[in-house]
């Protein structure tokens, strides 16, 4: 167990916030994640959104109004204490295969995984990332993402012109189809079964798609 302390909590929305951990002698990989704990015994997995070379660790938190973590990791103010189990998981975006490309898949908070990736591999992007949040503020870390040559934002409940109006599987024609290529797809389960069907039916292998389910109810 790590006694960490809080570097900074930045609020995207009323609802979601970055919480920032001063990182100590933690060791991860892109995609790691992390159990953080409230006052209590009620802990809750969050992937780092970090690269591996921050000196903090970076979690992308939705509150849930009656959430036993999330709501009191909100609280938090710099140098309040959080404890924080070893990294953990099996989640790896980019590592399947050496020389593979990537394609990203993402919705809301399960972005982090993907953020870590290309913060620590910068010269190394995706052949495509689709983001799917509810609206343009929901969007973290936009203008990073952005720089992707291949970068789709979906807003499901927002019409913007430079983005797609809907949910993210409405962009799934977007996806390149090739034998070297791995799919990793994090957030909602919803989406995740949409996309592994989609590209199964697709002539994807299973072997080649990668799955993270994020379960915003129970943070």
């Amino acid at each position: 167990m790590n006694t960490l302390t809080v570097h900074k909590v930045i609020f995207r929305t009323d609802e979601l916030f970055e919480l920032q951990l001063e990182r100590g002698t933690v060791q991860f990989e892109p995609g790691a994640c992390v159990a953080l704990f409230s006052n209590g015994t009620e802990w809750r997995p969050y992937s780092i959104a970090a690269g591996t070379g921050e000196g903090i660790l970076r979690f992308l938190i939705r509150r849930v109004p009656d959430g036993k973590v999330s709501h009191w990791l909100a609280q938090r103010k710099p140098g309040d204490k959080v404890q924080a189990s070893a990294p953990f998981g099996w989640f790896r975006p980019g590592r399947a295969v050496a020389g593979a490309r990537s394609v990203f898949i993402a919705t809301g908070t399960g972005i982090a995984p993907f953020l870590s990736y290309l913060r620590s591999n910068p010269q190394q992007v995706p052949e495509l990332c689709l983001y799917g949040v509810r609206r343009q503020a929901e969007a973290f870390n936009l203008e990073e993402l952005q720089r992707i040559e291949n970068f789709y934002l979906a807003l499901s409940q927002e019409e913007i012109n430079d983005h797609f109006y809907g949910r993210v599987t409405g962009l799934l024609d977007q996806i390149p189809l090739a034998d070297d290529i791995h799919y990793y797809l994090c957030g909602l389960d919803t989406m995740i079964d949409e996309t592994s069907s989609w590209l199964e039916n697709h002539g994807v292998a299973y072997t080649q798609i990668h799955r993270e389910i994020f379960f915003y109810e129970d943070e």
